[in-house]
């Protein structure tokens, strides 16, 4: 059983906080098992987009973690981001959108590996 999102994006808040990190919630979403979105503003106009990995990229072992992709490999513009986030939103009103600040891009994410099986 997966950890509820609501208590994932308080504990994910807390590590951000502890690293000097300013992070807040944008948008609330479904307390149980809201699919959660970070994005990490660059502070230059730029940004990062982290989403929730495909479900084969889980290990049935380890089933409370969360994984996270970039949509992309380098800082997109806030504006393409946020559009992004639009449509996310459109799609599932129950998305969790979390922002973070850091000017070197820290996200504090474990990315996705690929599953090996």
């Amino acid at each position: 059983m997966r950890l509820k999102s609501g208590i994932w994006v308080a504990a994910y808040l807390r590590r951000c906080q502890t690293e000097g990190v300013f992070g807040a919630v944008r948008r609330r979403g479904a307390e149980e098992a809201g699919a959660v979105f970070v994005k990490v503003s660059l502070l230059n106009g730029n940004a990062m987009l982290y989403v929730p990995a495909p479900q084969s990229a889980y290990d049935d072992s380890r089933p409370i973690e969360r994984f996270f992709v970039p949509i992309s490999a380098e800082p997109l513009p806030e504006a393409a981001v946020e559009e992004r986030l639009t449509k996310e939103i459109r799609f599932d009103p129950d998305v969790w959108i979390i922002e973070a600040e850091d000017r070197a891009g820290r996200h504090f994410l474990d990315l996705a590996r690929p599953h090996r099986g």
